[in-house]
């Protein structure tokens, strides 16, 4: 297990690389000049090209590559602010927890909600309770996530004022944004739980249980329920990384200062070093939580665990 674990760390490095190189060149080839950015519309023309010089915005692409990987990877340090002038590095670990408290609790509703909804169709399926489930999740993934979170400011904060708008603070300021987030992950969930529990449901194992006269809820939750999780748990990586890039809207329209706002702020005033910042982080988080993924598929699956204990058995035999 451990060289398994090994392999899995490896193999992410050079996605985490590849990600720091495309975000690098995507900004290089953005239109604007980070010196005018900085100096504003009156700077003359020798004042911008001597700030050029001091940031080594002169030097060859493949120098300031290296410079950004080397402060980026060696010393943690995403640059500064064009705007602010303030560290991106002390930014981004001030307003990471927020972001990533948003998604968590985003998937956490999502599972808490999509699994039991995608059991109860399976087990009832073809059934008025099936087609009903199958109905909401299938509006809720055509329904847009911006426009969602919209209805529910107007219905619950405008009309109702149950909750806030915007901004945050309690406990009451989070509920709405992630009712907002989760929506779609409720969705997905549901669907590949119900596909899951469908295929589990008409295995011989479960046949063979449910003539010895177990009872139907243990059949449902001690047998079949933990298999149907297996591919759950990839869906569920996947949603959470979506939900983490999908914060940037959220984020904006609910006012939560996390990393989404940051972003997006960052774009409209052409404030690269940010952008390049804390899509770098988002990328890395979202490599690390795979990662776990595949960590959790290999305890939890028989087949994976099989596979890795096997190949061992075999080097093995072979000595």
């Amino acid at each position: 297990m451990g060289k398994y674990i090994l392999k899995r760390i490896l193999l992410m490095i050079p996605v985490i690389l590849g990600v720091v190189i495309l975000v690098f060149t995507l900004m290089q080839l953005s239109p604007g000049d980070p010196a005018e950015v900085i100096l504003g519309p009156t700077a003359t023309a020798e004042q911008i090209d001597a700030l050029r010089e001091e940031m080594g915005l002169n030097d060859p692409y493949i120098i300031q590559l290296g410079r950004y990987m080397s402060d980026v990877f060696l010393h943690l340090d995403f640059g500064t602010s064009y705007i602010s002038n303030v560290s991106i590095s002390a930014e981004l670990v001030s307003r990471f927890p927020k972001t990533l408290i948003f998604a968590v609790s985003g998937m956490v509703l999502s599972l808490v909600i999509g699994i039991p909804l995608g059991v109860t169709a399976a087990v009832h399926q073809n059934s008025v309770v099936d087609y009903g489930s199958m109905a909401l999740a299938l509006i809720g993934t055509s329904l847009p996530g911006f426009w969602f979170a919209l209805v529910l400011i107007l219905v619950f904060s405008n009309r109702l004022g149950w909750l806030p708008a915007y901004g945050i603070g309690g406990i009451q300021y989070w509920i709405l944004p992630i009712i907002s987030t989760a929506l779609a992950g409720v969705t997905t969930m549901a669907r590949q739980m119900r596909s899951g529990m469908l295929e589990v449901i008409h295995s011989d194992y479960i046949t063979m249980a449910k003539a010895k006269g177990v009872k139907q809820r243990s059949v449902i939750y001690k047998h079949a329920l933990p298999n149907a999780l297996i591919p759950v748990i990839t869906v569920a990586s996947m949603s959470f990384g979506t939900s983490l890039g999908g914060t940037l809207i959220a984020e904006t329209i609910f006012a939560i200062p996390g990393i989404g706002v940051y972003i997006v702020n960052a774009v409209n005033n052409r404030d690269y070093p940010v952008v390049q910042g804390g899509v770098v982080v988002l990328a890395v988080t979202f490599s690390i939580i795979m990662l776990l993924c595949d960590l959790l598929i290999a305890a939890v699956d028989p087949r994976v665990k099989a596979q890795i204990t096997g190949g061992k058995k075999k080097r093995g035999e072979k000595k």
